[in-house]
């Protein structure tokens, strides 16, 4: 094994049993970082944390929803004690959600999507602020697309209020946050094959609000097999790491220019 400029990183990752969470925890792992995962999926982790430690990496984890404020808090506290520190929180964690027309789309379904993106993004930030105060770090925020530069999915207007909320949010953190050289950046992707995309729930009557668009052949300009979990992780990455020291309060597009079009 082989350790590299980043072994002194220490990162809590939410979401971090599949897709981009888990690409990221395993692209900071393999870069030095010891990492601290955060998931509901609690077999998913024990798998995940075996197989770093197999590898040779320590890694922690806690299975805890990120909408349960009182043991999310546990959680981030109680990892950031087992890592000896927090440099990089990454506040992934989140859902499609239902995506229906607003008339038929129920308050509970909204509540759902907004508590388990936007309100748990507030509660990651609140909680790891205390643990950073001191020396600085990273917290890095996964928005998308949707809600920022497209507004095309019909049906998804709690997922994308959601995501333009955590913009908005990440650009008041950045500025409270600066005095203590905390930096918060989100990164925004496009479409990336994860099992978030499996597990959204659409409603019988989207055709009733859908307008119909005519998009040019492929639905992403830049080629070479582009948006992966794997790619995105690497933006991460770089927003953790002092290669982007100077770079708070903005938003970073990971979609191959596919919200250009």
């Amino acid at each position: 094994m082989t350790t590299s400029s980043f072994a002194t990183k220490k990162a809590i990752i939410t979401g971090a049993a599949s897709g981009i969470g888990y690409a990221t925890a395993k692209l900071f792992i393999e870069k030095g970082f010891v990492v601290g995962l955060i998931d509901a999926d609690k077999n998913r982790l024990e798998s995940i944390s075996k197989e770093f430690k197999q590898d040779g990496y320590d890694c922690y984890y806690r299975s805890v929803d990120v909408t349960d404020e009182i043991n999310l808090k546990k959680a981030i506290d109680e990892l950031t004690e087992s890592l000896e520190g927090l440099d990089v929180f990454f506040s992934n964690a989140g859902i499609n959600g239902t995506w229906a027309p607003i008339e038929t789309l129920t308050i509970s379904d909204w509540d759902q999507t907004i508590n388990t993106n936007l309100r748990s993004t507030f509660l990651c930030t609140k909680f790891a602020i205390p643990h950073m105060k001191e020396n600085g770090g990273s917290i890095i925020i996964t928005s998308s697309i949707n809600g920022t530069r497209i507004f095309n999915n019909f049906g998804a207007s709690a997922y994308s209020s959601s995501k333009a909320g955590q913009v908005a949010f990440t650009k008041m953190a950045a500025l409270e946050l600066a005095r203590y050289n905390i930096r918060v950046n989100a990164i925004c992707p496009g479409a990336i094959d994860t099992a978030i995309n499996g597990k959204t729930k659409y409603s019988a009557d989207l055709d009733e609000v859908e307008i119909k668009v005519e998009f040019p052949e492929g639905n992403r300009p830049l080629k070479h097999e582009t948006g992966t979990s794997e790619q995105v992780a690497q933006s991460v990455l770089f927003l953790a790491t002092d290669a982007s020291a100077n770079i708070s309060g903005t938003e970073l597009y990971v979609d191959g220019a596919e919200s250009l079009l």
